[in-house]
C-alpha cells in the first residue's frame, strides 16, 4: 500500500518543471550574451541619440 502511494505522489513535479524552465531560459540568455559579445566589444561608438535620429529619418 505504501509503495503505491509513493509512486503516485506528484507534489514536487511542478517545482521541478519550473526549475528546468528557468534553467533553460538562463542557458539561452548566456548563449545570446556570447553571440552578441563580439558586436558590443567591437562597436564601441554606440550613440543612442544618433541611432534614434537615423531610425526616425528612415521612417519618413
Amino acid at each position: 500500500m505504501f509503495s503505491k502511494n509513493v509512486l503516485k505522489d506528484e507534489s514536487g513535479q511542478g517545482a521541478a518543471e519550473y526549475i528546468l524552465l528557468f534553467g533553460g531560459v538562463i542557458v539561452v540568455a548566456v548563449a545570446a550574451l556570447f553571440i552578441y559579445k563580439a558586436y558590443f566589444s567591437t562597436n564601441t561608438a554606440l550613440n543612442a541619440a544618433k541611432d534614434v535620429q537615423s531610425v526616425r529619418g528612415s521612417l519618413k
